[in-house]
């Protein structure tokens, strides 16, 4: 009788979907700290953007299911000359979370378009 009522509880529990919109462009903030200046460009997914010292490569940009709440994910990698400081996924509603650590730049998803 437990195993049919824990069954039923499963079967009976809301199925969660997670639906994520792919966008071509992304738009990413770059500041450098040495100057104070700071940035706003967009990186076509796919392509290659240089800014300074970095080069700023976005490879997938995506927008949560869209009757939730807005966010944007974009799987982005950074170098610098010819080493990667950077390689991961990036979040806009947790922008520290993402862990860039370079003493030049901080670089943070803005949106995807």
């Amino acid at each position: 009788m437990k195993k049919f009522i824990l069954s039923l509880m499963l079967f009976a529990l809301p199925s969660v979907a997670v639906a994520y919109t792919d966008k071509g462009d992304a738009v990413v903030r770059i500041l450098n700290k040495d100057a104070g200046k700071v940035v706003e460009r967009k990186v076509t997914v796919g392509q290659t953007m240089k800014f300074e010292k970095l080069n700023i490569t976005v490879r997938a940009c995506k927008q949560s299911d869209p009757f939730e709440a807005k966010d944007y994910f974009a799987f982005i990698e950074i170098f610098d000359k010819e080493q990667q400081v950077f390689g991961g996924w990036m979040t806009k509603n947790e922008p520290g979370q993402n862990p860039l650590q370079h003493p030049d730049y901080d670089v943070w998803l803005v949106r995807c378009e």
